[in-house]
């Protein structure tokens, strides 16, 4: 078991290659304590795109945890990449996930953003944006910065 509590999950697809990632839990977290406190409407949080609902509901990933706003079972993750030298690939889902395995291989930067959907309600928030690509290595330091041996 990790530190953080959760254990390994072996059929989970392993890490990719990546550099620095922004973690929105905090805001997430904001938003859902505005909304319970009343300063924040329902109808500012679940206001989902119609075409993230679509690939939420058609090729996003499940997530075990129930929504946070009605409470239902139906959280999906959907990932998009955002990059200069992905061309006609530049805000595509990822779909397959093995897809960005692929992109890391062939681009040198780009950047992958997770977003929590809820296909009953709407509520939908950005969860995380990694920066992957050739550029960065196993641990995350960028290319340039290795040492050369």
């Amino acid at each position: 078991m990790t530190r953080s509590g959760r254990s390994f999950d072996p059929t989970g697809m392993p890490p990719l290659p990546a550099g620095p990632t922004v973690d929105y839990s905090l805001a997430r977290r904001a938003s859902i304590v505005a909304l319970k406190r009343g300063t924040l409407a329902t109808t500012d949080v679940c206001d989902a795109h119609p075409e993230l609902m679509r690939a939420a509901k058609n090729i996003g990933e499940p997530l075990d945890a129930p929504c946070p706003i009605c409470s239902h079972s139906t959280l999906r993750k959907v990932r998009y990449v955002y990059g200069d030298g992905l061309k006609h690939n530049n805000g595509r889902v990822v779909y397959p996930p093995e897809w960005l395995k692929e992109l890391s291989g062939k681009h040198d930067e780009f950047t992958c953003y997770a977003v929590e959907v809820c296909i009953d309600c709407g509520w939908n928030h950005l969860l995380r944006a990694d920066s992957a690509g050739r550029r960065f290595v196993s641990d995350g330091t960028p290319d340039k910065q290795r040492k050369r041996g």
